[in-house]
């Protein structure tokens, strides 16, 4: 994939502040090691209007199953794709589809394990609004640490669920990804009750926990001091499935 800008679109909607919604999140990491940013700065750093958001939330109807999770039980499809930031000229690439792996001491479920996922498809790894978002997270993770290059993981989910069971978006329960920064987007719900995010101090203090269920709410919490999780959805009506639409980006050095 040939470089690409990642910098904030140079229209973005007048209702919003991309300084000052960049400038609160930097600062919050930087104390507390979590910050919530609402959807109108979220999509104010975006640049996205109406329809690009449309066109950005319809990739979630092209996920895969996770055979994975369906082993324990849940419903959850997913695709995943990596890339390599460079934190000085925002120079970004996709680098050549692998394996998953998390790295000892983080998920319980899946520690070392080489998990493979569908990779984003070409639409998908090319949104401008996936780039856009991954530049600004790029910028914002600047106030945790400053390497050369970012590992960059991003992981769409679709998490289902039916009155016969509630989808568990981390089945693992809490835990931390290994990473320096962990970032949860809110794309959609539908039919969906509960999927409370929840960060938590290393000794299981409660730092921030919320719902997300406005479309670009923005969690980001530094992965390196906090544990995080999210409760199982379960559908309002009974009679249809629920799901819950989450774009998780990660960044570590490399």
């Amino acid at each position: 994939m040939a470089a690409v800008d990642t910098g904030t679109a140079s229209t973005p909607p007048a209702d919003g502040d991309p300084a000052g919604a960049e400038s609160a999140a930097r600062a919050a990491l930087a104390g507390t090691g979590v910050h919530l940013m609402p959807p109108r700065g979220a999509l104010a750093c975006l640049g996205a209007d109406a329809a690009s958001w449309a066109g950005f939330a319809a990739h979630w109807a092209d996920l895969t199953q996770d055979a994975y999770a369906a082993r324990r039980g849940t419903r959850r499809l997913r695709r995943y794709g990596h890339f390599s930031l460079a934190t000085g000229t925002g120079e970004l690439r996709l680098l050549p589809h692998t394996g998953f792996v998390q790295p000892d001491g983080t998920n319980p479920l899946y520690t070392s394990v080489d998990r493979r996922f569908d990779p984003l498809t070409d639409g998908f790894a090319a949104d401008p609004v996936l780039l856009r978002l991954i530049g600004l997270l790029g910028r914002v993770a600047g106030a945790l640490d400053s390497p050369e290059r970012w590992s960059v993981k991003v992981h769409p989910f679709r998490v289902v669920a039916t009155a016969d069971g509630g989808g568990e978006p981390t089945p693992e329960g809490r835990h931390r990804d290994g990473v320096t920064l962990v970032s949860s987007l809110l794309v959609g719900r539908e039919n969906a009750t509960g999927g409370e995010s929840t960060v938590y101090t290393p000794e299981g203090g409660e730092i921030l926990s919320v719902t997300l269920r406005e479309p670009a709410s923005l969690l980001l919490s530094d992965d390196r001091r906090t544990l995080h999780g999210v409760s199982p959805v379960r559908p309002v009506d009974p009679a249809r499935p629920a799901h819950r639409d989450i774009l998780v980006t990660t960044f570590a050095p490399g």
